[in-house]
């Protein structure tokens, strides 16, 4: 494992934004994960963990930290009941690649997950989710190498705290855990998952379609809302879709009696896009080298030599606007690194 010095950060993530890191280093076994860190503590550096990128804003100027990047591979495919497979992945393994090879070998759950970038390790911490599914619900174990202990454990589903666009990881006793496998368990068999509108549409009037089809309309309806990666730099979606109480959401439908939302629970979530589109007016807005998506809002996009401050600039101003028609506080789901 080779550390490197002042290391631009900038082309290994997809916002393309970012300064350098005053320690970098690749990771590609578990071992090498234990020797970064005994590396941090001869430095007395914080670590930041890097995966694919993908959903990641790193500030201007040097972070004075190690910037682990987490290349860990291996997929492993085992047995798990009568009609469950379980599946161990590295956390460096691509995600979209997972769910590739999942499909083609026939396995049910996270077909609906096709097509989001970045790291297999990265998606229990964001706990992603799209079309209906989270990856929560399919996750049977996380395992960590735990910086304070000094050793690898396993978390269990339970044990991750999961919850929409959120885990332990994300919380403050969760910074000190750095993933390095995680275990799926899938369905040898299954019933298609088609209760978000734009796949209900794509397969409205046909039978039930095989796996192979709803990855490729999952694919389809992705390339369609979210940029080129190759074109421009985006993080994705860039905001959290709001939840709000239901007697919140019932004063704004009065006002907006087109406002869409879903039920959970006692709360309602809201396509925060839909605000940003039909209330904020900002479905394209541009300001100065970045702006919002023309076929997603929600999505914010560097249209070449952004910065950091730029970027949240912009993003307070969606906030503001937000929170003054609606009185919803926006919440950012891009993780900042500073």
């Amino acid at each position: 494992m080779k550390i490197q010095e002042h290391i631009s950060l900038k082309e290994l993530t997809t916002m393309k934004i970012g300064g350098t890191a005053r320690y970098f280093c690749s990771a590609s076994t578990r071992e090498e994960v234990e020797e970064a860190v005994l590396f941090t503590h001869g430095k007395k550096v914080p670590v930041i963990v890097l995966g694919g990128g993908s959903n990641i804003l790193i500030a201007s100027g040097e972070i004075n930290a190690l910037v682990l990047k987490i290349e860990i591979k291996g997929i492993e495919w085992a047995t798990h009941g009568t009609d469950m497979e379980q599946v161990v992945v590295g956390a460096g393994e691509s995600w979209d690649g997972l769910v590739a090879r999942t499909v083609e070998k026939g396995f049910w759950g996270i077909e609906n997950l096709s097509g989001i970038p970045g790291t297999t390790g990265a998606a229990p911490i964001q706990n992603i989710g799209a079309y209906g599914t989270e990856v929560k619900d399919t996750i049977l174990w996380v395992e960590v190498f735990d910086i304070a202990a000094g050793k690898l454990r396993q978390l269990t589903n339970a044990e991750c705290r999961f919850s929409y666009r959120d885990s332990i990881f994300k919380k403050p006793e969760g910074k000190a855990l750095i993933v390095t496998r995680v275990a799926f368990a899938l369905k040898r068999g299954g019933t298609p998952n088609l209760e978000y509108k734009d796949l209900k549409n794509h397969f409205a009037g046909k039978e039930t379609p095989p796996l192979t089809d709803i990855r490729n309309a999952v694919l389809e309806i992705r390339g369609r809302k979210f940029p080129d990666l190759s074109v421009v730099g985006t993080a994705g979606s860039f905001f959290k879709n709001p939840i709000i109480p239901k007697e919140k959401f019932d004063t704004l439908k009065q006002k907006f009696p087109d406002l869409p939302g879903f039920p959970m629970g006692n709360d309602v979530k809201i396509p925060l896009a839909w605000i940003l589109d039909n209330v904020c007016n900002l479905k394209g807005a541009t300001d100065g080298n970045v702006g919002m998506f023309k076929n997603q809002p929600i999505v914010l996009v560097n249209f070449g030599g952004a910065t950091f401050e730029e970027v949240m600039l912009l993003a307070k101003k969606v906030a503001d606007c937000v929170r003054e028609k609606t009185g919803i506080d926006v919440e950012c789901e891009v993780q900042q690194i500073k």
